[in-house]
């Protein structure tokens, strides 16, 4: 999985005034879980931009001015209710050796059958929880949906999962075609249409032959004469 780094400043003062002056120094609050532990540090507003306005999973590597550097990810993220500036984030520290539960997005890919006949993909859950060691996270779980006709669906127990657990139930639906009022149902029935069409043109091209041959034998006559 892709890293961000965070480049902080520890804090020993974690007082409300003291907070409120490092939020107008443009810095944000945070605190790291998971240690022996809560270890609080600060760092700049910007630096969350790549972490937080995304739909990827990042882990994030803290690189503190002590020159301590430790493994987290994101764990919770309060913004301002109007003005939607971060408040505070909390992260929770990673071990190589300790299994950790995060949301990773899903990546479909291909072009499903059924939406080519007039289906509706639908998107039931963009994310799934998973239990893995660091080493084993994923950075999105792909699902290819072209063999997926209307009705069609896929729950979490026909996701391979070698490296990690969900933390989901196995029928889990994680996206399906969905009929539209002009979907073909299924592709058996979009040949017989077409195999219907095709004799009709037949019907009608042996119904012009037959309209033709009286004509040329009503014209034959005048040519002798």
């Amino acid at each position: 999985m892709k890293s961000i780094t965070i480049n902080g400043s520890q804090r020993e003062s974690v007082g409300k005034k003291a907070t409120k002056a490092i939020r107008n120094a443009g810095q944000v609050p945070c605190v790291l879980y998971g240690g022996d532990k809560p270890l609080h540090f600060s760092a700049p507003e910007l630096a969350f931009s790549k972490l937080v306005y995304t739909a990827n999973a990042h882990t994030v590597v803290i690189k503190l001015d002590n020159g301590e550097t430790l493994n987290a990810v994101l764990q919770d993220i309060q913004f301002h209710p109007v003005t939607d500036r971060i408040l505070h984030v909390d992260f929770y520290q990673l071990f190589d050796d300790k299994e950790i539960a995060l949301n990773i997005p899903v990546r479909l890919v291909g072009n499903s059958r059924g939406v080519k006949n007039g289906g509706v993909l639908r998107k039931n859950n963009r994310k799934l929880r998973i239990k893995a060691l660091p080493a084993n996270l994923p950075d999105f779980i792909e699902i290819d949906i072209t063999p997926l006709k209307i009705g069609d669906k896929v729950a979490v127990g026909e996701l391979p999962s070698g490296d990690y657990t969900f933390l989901h139930t196995d029928n889990t639906v994680v996206c399906q075609i969905k009929t539209a009022r002009t979907a073909i149902v299924d592709e058996e029935e979009d040949e017989e249409l077409e195999e219907g069409a095709e004799g009709a043109e037949g019907a009608e091209a042996t119904a012009e032959g037959g309209a033709e041959a009286p004509k040329t034998d009503a014209e034959a006559p005048a040519a002798s004469e």
